[in-house]
């Protein structure tokens, strides 16, 4: 049996009529943008953010551009973020004239380490981003107390973590500022690309608006260079319909987490993710490698050093890249969330990040390994998973052959 890391196709079977209906009613409208359709979309995902307003965009990309923008964040300014990410978290913050300043992660929870940020800031420090990873959320309870005293922006990469909640209030909807992306796989995803800001202050959402339109204040009247970042209204439409399903679909991720956790729990050779607050919504199961998992110490010469480690300076990582080859013969496909982390990326060499600097970060990044997860994966695709697992793991099999 092969076992995809994520398969929108039975997605498609379930909601297939509803969602060809509420496309066929767009190309029928002829308004393809803005519209009523964008207008009840951005409501429906506001209240279920728990904000006052959501502003669709063109990417979760162009959504962290719009709101540090919104929020008057630019050049000489600093923003604080973690490095264990996608590229975007910091390219946004390059984006608009400012500096990511990285700090390091938890080891238990691959978030960013609050403990760390107050050494962290300078004069020049504006604004922190938490990024809720993989769809756990960062205790938005304490970030808001250090930012408060010191003054700082709070703007949340919400990119993984569509449906999470903090202490009972969604993500998004705790920060200055929420930034959604609704990539296909993600847990509420578009036909293609799309994102969404969400804010409860009037007068940001209004200048984010702005932004999207070309800085158009009014038709033809444009009070500042903005951007051509508009949800189209199919895309809309879409995440309509798929909404609604979005507290099951999370349900159903938190019980294939759950299996996983236990059916691994005595595995010596994998490290589990913690199982979190009650809020994770496991955009992503990420185990982690930290030796070979098919000999009792080291890997016995039997895999091959990774090009990554020695090129960017980071932790050997061929007990997981064997790992991850071994999973796919067997029909297991898995993803590496994220090989090199953004402050080893040669975009962001000319700010000294030098190896060792982020020591857990550079860890988790040679040992974490994502493994298949997604509502419709089905119990016997999941039991499949694990049995490989298990019978890769507990085995002394022999990495030469």
């Amino acid at each position: 049996m092969q076992v995809p890391p994520f398969d929108l196709t039975e997605q498609l079977h379930q909601l297939g009529e509803a969602l060809e209906d509420a496309v066929l009613q767009v190309l029928r409208s002829g308004q393809y943008i803005g519209g009523a359709t964008i207008a009840r979309f951005e409501q429906q995902f506001a209240e279920a953010v728990g904000v006052p307003h959501a502003i669709g965009c063109n990417s979760g990309t162009d959504a962290l551009v719009l709101a540090l923008r919104g929020l008057g964040i630019g050049e000489g300014d600093e923003v604080i973020t973690s490095s264990f990410s996608f590229f975007a978290t910091a390219e946004a913050i390059s984006a608009v004239g400012a500096t990511p300043v990285f700090v390091d992660v938890e080891e238990s929870t691959y978030l960013i380490d609050l403990e760390r940020i107050e050494a962290a800031l300078t004069p020049a420090t504006k604004a922190v981003m938490p990024v809720h990873l993989f769809g756990r959320p960062v205790d938005m309870e304490r970030l808001g107390q250090i930012a408060a005293a010191h003054q700082l922006l709070v703007i949340e990469d919400c990119a993984q973590a569509t449906g999470a909640s903090w202490a009972g209030r969604p993500v998004g909807g705790w920060g200055d500022a929420g930034c959604f992306s609704f990539f296909p796989t993600k847990n509420l995803g578009a036909a293609g690309d799309g994102g969404a800001v969400t804010c409860r202050d009037p007068q940001l959402a209004a200048r984010i608006r702005e932004l999207a339109v070309h800085g158009m204040l009014r038709r033809y009247l444009h009070t500042s260079l903005g951007y051509n970042s508009r949800l189209d209204a199919m895309q809309a439409a879409v995440l309509s319909v798929k909404l609604p399903h979005l507290p099951g679909w999370v349900e159903r991720r938190q019980q294939l987490a759950s299996t996983y956790r236990s059916e691994l729990a005595d595995l010596q050779g994998l490290l589990l993710p913690a199982a979190g607050p009650g809020g994770h919504s496991w955009n992503q199961f990420v185990v982690r490698v930290p030796r070979c998992p098919s000999a009792q110490a080291g890997c016995g010469g039997g895999c091959q050093p990774s090009s990554d480690s020695a090129t960017y300076g980071l932790p050997e990582s061929c007990c997981r890249d064997w790992l991850k080859q071994t999973l796919a013969e067997a029909g297991v496909n898995t993803i590496i969330y994220y090989p090199i982390p953004i402050h080893r990326q040669p975009a962001y060499a000319q700010l000294g990040y030098g190896p060792g600097s982020l020591p857990i970060t550079e860890r988790l990044t040679a040992e974490v390994l994502s493994l298949p997860i997604f509502p419709e994966l089905s119990s016997e695709q999941q039991a499949t998973v694990t049995a490989v697992l298990r019978q890769l793991v507990a085995q002394p099999l022999s990495l030469a052959s």
